[in-house]
């Protein structure tokens, strides 16, 4: 059925205009973004079945590949840059959201809703590291190195530099695993260890590795799963 054919309150573009974007489900505003659809099926149509190969999920649209969106039918490449970009615009939306930059760092919880912006949705592993001052709060945040799926490498000598150089007096380690488990294995408790040694030598503090997955995390400090700054 064409969108034409549909009444005012099935429209999801009128439906918008008329009551807001909060009373739209995601394919109806899906389909705002995408606009049109094609012969068969009207952009409503198109915006359920890229949902539906995203598994119903946002998280998941999120971290689709241009050449995965395009492979649904109607998703063009101009179409694929249009959904991308209102995910990456709702990224930034909630990492300006969370004032980190003016607070206190207290708990392992405040630095995953830090990090949460960065690390949410992608389909391969990050590691980041938060810089504070001695006052716990939050001068920086980088991305320090990016791998597959299932590893990342860190450079300690990298991180040291960069945390001498913003006058860090502690660091914050953490990465995703996109698997959705948390839980660390003997790669992340070996290079906890050594990057804890290597900030004692310097003077630093490794205050925690947080392992971040889209619905929780990891805290190696709450854990006590290895001893940080012995």
């Amino acid at each position: 059925m064409k969108m034409i054919d549909l009444g005012s309150d099935d429209r999801p573009r009128e439906k918008m205009m008329e009551h807001g974007p909060a009373i739209l489900s995601n394919s109806e505003l899906l389909a705002v973004l995408l606009r049109t659809g094609t012969r068969k099926e009207n952009a409503l149509e198109v915006a359920r079945n890229l949902l539906k190969a995203a598994g119903g999920s946002l998280t998941e649209l999120s971290s689709m590949s241009f050449e995965a969106m395009t492979n649904v039918s109607g998703v063009g490449g101009y179409k694929a840059c249009s959904v991308a970009a209102a995910m990456e615009l709702g990224r930034r939306f909630s990492a300006e959201s969370y004032p980190y930059e003016r607070m206190a760092i207290t708990s392992a919880a405040m630095l995953y809703r830090a990090l949460y912006p960065k690390l949410k949705g992608l389909d391969r592993e990050q590691c980041w590291v938060v810089y504070l001052n001695r006052s716990n709060f939050i001068i920086g945040m980088e991305m320090v190195s990016e791998g597959g799926f299932a590893e990342t490498v860190i450079d300690v000598k990298m991180i040291l530099k960069h945390a001498l150089e913003r006058k860090a007096a502690q660091i914050v380690l953490s990465h995703n695993h996109p698997s959705g488990n948390p839980r660390p294995g003997k790669e992340d408790i070996e290079n906890t260890r050594m990057l804890s040694e290597a900030c004692n030598t310097m003077g630093l503090v490794l205050l925690d590795h947080i392992i971040f997955a889209d619905s929780s995390y990891f805290s190696f400090s709450d854990d006590k799963v290895t001893l940080i700054n012995p």
